[in-house]
């Protein structure tokens, strides 16, 4: 096997960034891939990325259902076991969209792809769905070609969650389980595709040390403070960056002039920055994880949620 060597700058860069999106995926039980994806484009193609950050979230995400305990996976699991039933021909036409297509149409897709669900999630949007099962068949194809292409799957399956009347910690087993699935599945398709190479294994080794760190802290972290400012915040900074690499790609695919790609950007800014500020003046009393669970009906950010049911 030949060696590959990594940068010193790269190695530094990388491991900052994974640390970020692990203390972010430590509060929230999701963000990881969805934080660091979109700036580690700007340095290697998807093709060495996602069997990297595919590596280490099966490893996240295992941990992160074993703190969820039994009780919330026994309440949770019947739920999810329709989005996880159909992740399988999505994770499999992903893989082989992943493998066959060009590196920057890729890019863009993530891009394209992510930045309004993220948008959607700094807006609070929330709808409960009165036919929960029915929804998470087409949920779970959309989310496993889109895990598979990007790495990337929290913002739709938190907005799939997030109003159904779930506690925050069946909120995260709930996630745990499915991305559980889907980076396993995804672990398998990569490895009949070989798409697992010296560079991707190389980079595994670079980003996992820092989530031992990072994990701790941001579960720690909301504990002090509320889970939906805590979320809202890191939407706010990942729809900047995804926002940033969308118009750095821009230009190259469709020949629009830097001066309109950028004005994207800015605007994605200031819409973002006027949905942050929006919550803040209105926001609820703090709800944090040291209160265990939340009331039933009660949402993460402090509101009412309608009672939870299998199919609405």
């Amino acid at each position: 096997m030949v060696a590959f060597a990594l940068p010193i700058d790269v190695i530094i860069f990388f491991a900052i960034l994974s640390l970020a999106a692990s203390i972010v995926n430590g509060g929230l039980g999701y963000g990881y891939s969805s934080l660091s994806t979109p700036l580690a484009l700007l340095v290697f193609v998807n093709k060495i990325i996602n069997p990297a950050y595919i590596l280490l979230e099966a490893g996240i995400n295992t941990f992160m259902l074993f703190l969820s305990g039994k009780k919330n996976i026994a309440a949770t699991y019947k739920r999810s076991l329709p989005v996880i039933v159909a992740l399988v021909p999505g994770v499999i036409v992903g893989s082989l969209i992943l493998n066959a297509v060009a590196p920057l149409w890729i890019r863009f897709a993530v891009y394209a792809m992510i930045l309004p669900l993220i948008l959607l999630q700094a807006a609070g949007f929330r709808r409960p769905l009165k036919g929960e099962t029915r929804a998470a068949v087409p949920v779970g194809l959309g989310v496993g070609l889109l895990y598979s292409i990007t790495t990337i799957s929290g913002p739709p399956i938190a907005l799939f969650w997030n109003n159904q009347g779930l506690s925050q910690r069946e909120f995260k087993a709930a996630i745990a389980q499915i991305r559980i699935a889907e980076s396993y599945l995804t672990c398998v398709s990569y490895y009949f595709l070989g798409l697992f190479t010296v560079s991707s294994i190389s980079l595994f080794k670079v980003i996992s040390p820092p989530v031992f760190l990072g994990i701790p802290i941001g579960m720690f972290i909301v504990t002090k403070v509320s889970v939906e400012t805590f979320r809202r915040l890191a939407m706010t900074f990942d729809a900047g960056i995804v926002g940033y690499g969308l118009s750095a790609v821009l230009p190259t695919l469709f020949g629009i002039s830097s001066e309109l790609s950028y004005s994207l950007f800015a605007m994605v800014v200031v819409v973002d920055v006027g949905l942050f500020y929006r919550y803040l003046k209105g926001r609820p009393a703090p709800v944090t994880a040291q209160a265990g669970t939340l009331e039933p009906g009660q949402r993460l950010d402090g509101g009412t949620s309608p009672a939870r049911s299998s199919d609405g």
